[in-house]
C-alpha cells in the first residue's frame, strides 16, 4: 500500500513542474486525493457493499470535484492535474501512465447496460474540456486535444482534435519505443485541422485573384 501511495506522488513530480514540495503535494492536490478515495471506495464496490462504496464516492467528489465511480478500473501511474470537474464513469477503464487535464468525462452515451464507457491504453493524455463518450478503446499513446469530443474507437499512436473528434496524426511520433516514463505532455501543440482548411481557401482565393486580374489586364490590352 506504501509503495502505491509514494508511486502516486512521485508520478505528480514528474509531470508537474508546479510540484515543490513532498508537504504541498499530499495536501494540495485534490487529483491525488481523488484517487485515494476512489481505492477506498473500489475495495468495498469489489466485495458488492455498493451503497457503501458509491457514499465513499460522494465525500471524495464534494472535497475534491472530481468524481471516479468506484467500479471503474484503474491503472498504475493516473495523473490529474487540477482535477476540477472529472467524471470518470462505472465501466470506464484507464490503463496506466496516463494524464487527464480538468473537466475531463470519461462518460456514456445512453441507458445501456453491461460495458458503456470507454478503455483508455496507456500513455494516453487527454486535455482540458474533452469528452470521451462510448464503449470503445482509445489505443496506447494517444492525445486527445481540448475540447475534443471523442465518439469513436482511435487507434494507437494517434492525435485527435475536433467536434466530433478526428485523427490528425497517426504514427508521425512513434511513441511505444520511448520508456513510460517520458510521456508526451505537449497537448497545446497540435495541429489544428480548420485552420489549416482556412489557410488552403485563402491560398486557392489569391490564386484566383491573380488569374482574373491577369485576364482583364489581357482584356484591356486586346481593346
Amino acid at each position: 500500500m506504501f509503495t502505491t501511495l509514494r508511486k502516486d506522488v512521485q508520478v505528480i513530480f514528474e509531470r508537474d513542474p508546479a510540484a515543490k514540495s513532498f508537504l504541498e503535494v499530499l495536501i494540495n492536490y485534490p487529483g491525488l486525493h481523488a484517487q485515494w478515495f476512489y481505492r477506498v471506495a473500489h475495495w468495498f464496490y469489489q466485495r458488492k457493499w455498493f451503497v457503501i462504496a458509491r457514499f465513499i464516492s460522494q465525500v471524495g467528489r464534494f472535497f475534491t470535484n472530481i468524481e471516479i465511480h468506484p467500479g471503474a478500473k484503474i491503472g498504475k501511474g493516473l495523473f490529474i492535474d487540477h482535477g476540477a470537474g472529472v467524471v470518470i464513469g462505472e465501466t470506464a477503464e484507464i490503463g496506466n501512465n496516463v494524464t487527464i487535464y480538468q473537466n475531463v468525462t470519461l462518460g456514456g452515451t445512453g441507458k445501456e447496460k453491461g460495458k458503456r464507457h470507454p478503455t483508455i491504453g496507456n500513455n494516453v493524455v487527454i486535455s482540458t474540456g474533452a469528452k470521451v463518450l462510448g464503449s470503445f478503446t482509445v489505443g496506447d499513446n494517444v492525445k486527445i486535444g481540448a475540447n475534443s469530443v471523442v465518439l469513436k474507437e482511435v487507434p494507437a499512436n494517434c492525435t485527435v482534435v475536433g467536434v466530433p473528434g478526428r485523427i490528425v496524426v497517426r504514427d508521425g511520433v512513434n511513441l511505444s519505443k520511448q520508456a513510460t516514463d517520458e510521456i508526451d505532455l505537449q497537448h497545446n501543440n497540435l495541429p489544428d485541422p480548420i485552420l489549416e482548411m482556412i489557410v488552403s481557401m485563402q491560398e486557392q482565393i489569391r490564386s484566383l485573384e491573380e488569374k482574373v486580374n491577369e485576364l482583364e489586364g489581357n482584356y484591356e490590352k486586346s481593346k
